[in-house]
C-alpha cells in the first residue's frame, strides 16, 4: 500500500513526543551560532525578535482561531493544548535577553536554554516535580558551566553564578496561584541575570 503521508508528517510522526520536543528544543541553538560564525549582533538581535513575534501569532492562531497542524499535536503537552505553550515562552524569554544583554552574557544564557533545559529533561525522567531530583539538578549544573566556560573562562565567579540560575530556574518550578511558571520563561533571564551579577562582583573583588 502507498503511503500517502507528506514529508511534514512522515518526519513529524518519527519525532513525536519527548525526542522530537527535545531536537526542537536543541534547534534554537541555531540563532546563538550565527553570531558565533561571524553575523553581526544587531543582526541575530532582530533574528530573536522576529522569531518571537512570529511564535506569539502563531500562538494566538492556535488558541483563538484553532490552528491545528500535524506538528502541534506532536510537540505540545497535553496541558498545553489550551494556553501557551512552551515553545512561545522559550523564544520570547530568549529574545528579551538578547535585546537586554551584551554577547558575552546573552550567548550562554541562551544556550543554557536551549541545550541545557533538554539534557536535564532527560535526566529527569520526564517527571513533573516541584523540585527536581538531585540527579538532574547536578546535571543541569556541569552542563551549563560546560556551556559558560568558552566564553566566561576569565570569570569562573561568572560561569558558577550563571549555572547556578539556570539551574534553580530549570529545578525549581514556582506556581503563581494554580499556574506552573514554565522553566522556558526563566532559565536564560535567570542565569543572564547571574551571570551579569558575577561580572560585576568580580570587577568589585
Amino acid at each position: 500500500m502507498t503511503d500517502t503521508s507528506s514529508p511534514v508528517e512522515t518526519v513529524a510522526t518519527k519525532l513525536k513526543g519527548e525526542l522530537g520536543r527535545r531536537l526542537v528544543h536543541a534547534s534554537g541553538a541555531g540563532l546563538p551560532i550565527l553570531y558565533l560564525l561571524g553575523v553581526p549582533w544587531d543582526i541575530v538581535r532582530v533574528l530573536f525578535v522576529i522569531c518571537a513575534v512570529g511564535t506569539m501569532v502563531l500562538e494566538y492562531l492556535r488558541l483563538t482561531v484553532g490552528l491545528d497542524w500535524f506538528i502541534y499535536r506532536h510537540l505540545t503537552r497535553e496541558y498545553e493544548q489550551d494556553s501557551i505553550a512552551g515553545y512561545m515562552q522559550y523564544m520570547v524569554s530568549s529574545a528579551v535577553v538578547a535585546v537586554i544583554f551584551e554577547p558575552l552574557i546573552a550567548i550562554p544564557a541562551v544556550l543554557m536554554l536551549m541545550l541545557g533545559d533538554p539534557i536535564s529533561g532527560m535526566l529527569s525522567s520526564g517527571e513533573l516535580r516541584k523540585v527536581k531530583r538531585p540527579r538532574s539538578l547536578a546535571g543541569m549544573f556541569l552542563v551549563c558551566a560546560v556551556i559558560a566556560t568558552p566564553f566566561l573562562y576569565e570569570t569562573p565567579l561568572a560561569i558558577v553564578l550563571g549555572a547556578l540560575g539556570g539551574t534553580i530556574a530549570d529545578g525549581v518550578k514556582p506556581m503563581i496561584g494554580d499556574y506552573i511558571v514554565d522553566d522556558n520563561l526563566t532559565i536564560a533571564p535567570l542565569a543572564a541575570i547571574a551571570i551579569w551579577i558575577g561580572l560585576e562582583l568580580t570587577v568589585l573583588l
